[in-house]
């Protein structure tokens, strides 16, 4: 029996490398875990984020909450219109701009974007880990929860909120071996009128990652 030189490398990768073959296609079990990893990205699209279970959570840590929407009525709105994930409602926009006091260094966003599985399972350590490493060195706004939200929707909240820099974490587009992926983008200035050139990304935000 010759060894398989793959062996020790699928190891050290999640990638689909030396899948070997059955005649002309792969073999069964490979063809099975292709079509589970398909549906596990597919539902880390569809499934809606929990958003009491992730505000119970996070008051219980000491994290000051609001709940928001963007522009995207629901989940299938969302995917085919994202320029509305793009905006908050209107309702929305005026609740945090009553709610805006005073200059803040940082506002941070919690939002579902095309994992909302990433977001509930990274999300509260993450900002654990971001709070002690701040301190009392930053001054941040209420937390910010929202649902149906693209990138940009940080613009406009972080705007609002008077904040000299906006903080997005949101469920990153799910890949064959990473459904489960959170993308945090950083805004200086936030304002509608920011183009994606002008964030800077850490994305694959997971204990694999």
């Amino acid at each position: 029996v010759q060894p398989d030189p793959w062996a020790d490398l699928r190891r050290h990768t999640p990638a689909r490398i030396g899948l070997g073959r059955s005649g002309v296609a792969l073999p069964t079990a490979e063809v099975l875990r292709l079509a589970a990893a398909h549906a596990q990205a597919r539902d880390a699209v569809h499934v809606a984020l929990d958003v009491a279970a992730l505000d119970a959570q996070l008051r219980s840590e000491g994290w000051r909450c609001v709940t928001v929407a963007s522009r995207a009525a629901n989940r299938d709105e969302y995917l085919r219109r994202p320029d509305l994930g793009r905006r908050l409602s209107p309702a929305d926009a005026t609740r945090l701009q009553d709610l805006a006091a005073e200059d803040v260094a940082l506002a941070i966003v919690i939002g579902d974007g095309l994992s909302a599985v990433a977001v509930q399972r990274h999300a509260a350590p993450l900002l654990s880990a971001l709070r002690s490493a701040f301190g009392d060195a930053v001054t941040v706004a209420p937390l910010i929860i929202a649902t149906q939200a693209r990138v940009a929707l940080a613009d406009e909240i972080g705007a609002l909120l008077h904040a000299r820099v906006a903080l997005i974490l949101l469920g990153e587009r799910p890949g064959l071996s990473s459904p489960d992926s959170l993308g945090a983008y950083l805004t200086h200035a936030p304002a509608i009128v920011h183009s994606d050139a002008e964030r800077n990304c850490v994305s694959n935000i997971r204990p694999e990652g």
